[in-house]
């Protein structure tokens, strides 16, 4: 029979909720401390433990130490009560990454899958949870849920991967059945710029913002989109799909979704930096576009900050810079006309490589070409705030399971 709210059972599940939320985000804590913190009695406080404790979600970790009296016994959240999966998916690697219950990460994989069999993507995927399950000392079935971030979005009506054909062997109508088949655990899916963006509002540049976007460009170019709080995904889930948008300064780009690519991928993508570079008479170095892009907005931030070997006044590199700052500010003017939002989150490797100079011009350019004036910022979740944003999710879904008391 399911509980009636203002019942004694279903306070006890708030209470219980509200312990466990407050040893996540300050780690151990003694009974007194929690009584304080909740507003419970010491009787009720060291009930409510003892439940815990009883169900596997608290464990004592020892006693607090260097005060008067006797030592207090500590608790903290079981970290063994439940384990998640993340992956990043990109055309040439599977990453994947084991948290417990806590958030700490306990296990980490890389697979390279460029070069590999096409169409062996549920393997990719399978290798990779069993490598990161493997080096936390787990079997997948230890799991209790996965969280897989790619480029596009999966369709909800067709069950198709969509706006990312450059993603080799994820196009087949059965995949995900043939993932659901092959790991025993529920399997969520979403676009990996939107699990950047969940990284920084629970962690980084955007916490306590529910209105902003976040513009992405590593491989290619993306934005996230949240508003009140929540993820704005779209019909298709290709919400925020904006290397497709049609800017000026591009050709009109017909047939999109063939060409994979569109307006202001073309303006203001990995791609268009060493474009830029060679018009300026930059030497452009070796590597993907992203990595050149990198390595140019590198030398270009280094040189405006007057702190690396390239600074001249008026230099070729800090045209680069202000040329492509220009660039993404005609992209983003867009965005701002449509969302107004808040706040925009400036995120992806080559993005991050131009540093404050880039994010200040970027700023200029968009007060000259918008109305509304949402304040600019860099991504503060460093390493790989995909992955990051995966584990997040996965763990807010697994606590509210875990962590009720109700059942």
């Amino acid at each position: 029979m399911a509980a009636t709210p203002g019942t004694p059972r279903v306070l006890r599940a708030m209470n219980d909720r509200t312990a466990l939320d407050l040893l996540l985000e300050h780690g151990p804590l003694s009974r007194t401390r929690i009584g304080k913190l909740t507003g419970l009695s010491k009787p009720t406080a060291s009930q409510l433990l003892a439940r815990l404790e009883a169900a596997g979600l608290v464990v004592a970790t020892g006693t607090s130490e260097g005060r008067p009296g006797p030592n207090a016994q500590l608790y903290a959240v079981n970290p063994a009560a439940a384990h998640v999966a993340a992956l990043d998916v990109t055309p040439g690697h599977v990453r994947a990454a084991v948290a417990d219950i806590t958030g700490r990460t306990v296990g980490s994989y890389e697979l390279r899958t460029e070069g590999r069999q096409a169409g062996s993507a549920v393997r990719h995927v399978v290798d990779a949870v069993d490598g990161a399950a493997g080096a936390a000392g787990l079997g997948r079935e230890a799991l209790h849920r996965v969280v897989i971030g790619t480029p596009g979005a999966f369709d909800p009506g067709t069950g198709r991967l969509r706006y990312a054909s450059h993603l080799p062997g994820w196009h087949s109508p059965a995949l995900l059945d043939e993932l659901a088949a092959a790991l025993p655990m529920p399997l969520e899916y979403d676009n990996d710029v939107n699990l950047a963006a969940v990284a920084e509002q629970r962690l980084g540049a955007a916490r306590g913002h529910d209105d902003f976007a976040l513009l992405w460009n590593e491989e290619g170019i993306g934005a996230a989109i949240v508003i009140g709080g929540r993820l704005h995904r779209g019909w298709t889930g290709g919400a925020g799909e904006v290397g497709f948008l049609p800017v000026p300064g591009t050709p009109l780009v017909r047939q999109v979704a063939r060409a994979n690519a569109g307006g202001f991928q073309e303006l203001a993508g990995p791609e268009a930096v060493a474009v830029l570079a060679r018009e300026l008479g930059l030497a452009v170095p070796d590597g993907t576009p992203q990595e050149t892009a990198q390595s140019l907005l590198s030398r270009a931030a280094e040189a405006a900050a007057g702190s690396g070997p390239d600074r001249t006044p008026d230099s070729a590199l800090e045209e680069l810079l202000r040329r492509y700052a220009t660039r993404l500010a005609v992209g983003l003017a867009s965005l701002v006309a449509v969302l107004d939002p808040e706040l925009l989150v400036l995120s992806g490797g080559v993005l991050a490589a131009g540093g404050e100079p880039l994010r200040a011009l970027v700023q200029a350019e968009l007060a000259d070409l918008a109305v509304p004036r949402p304040r600019l910022v860099a991504g503060a979740v460093q390493g790989r705030p995909v992955l990051c944003g995966a584990l997040e999710s996965a763990l807010a879904t697994t606590r509210d399971e875990v962590f009720n008391t109700t059942r």
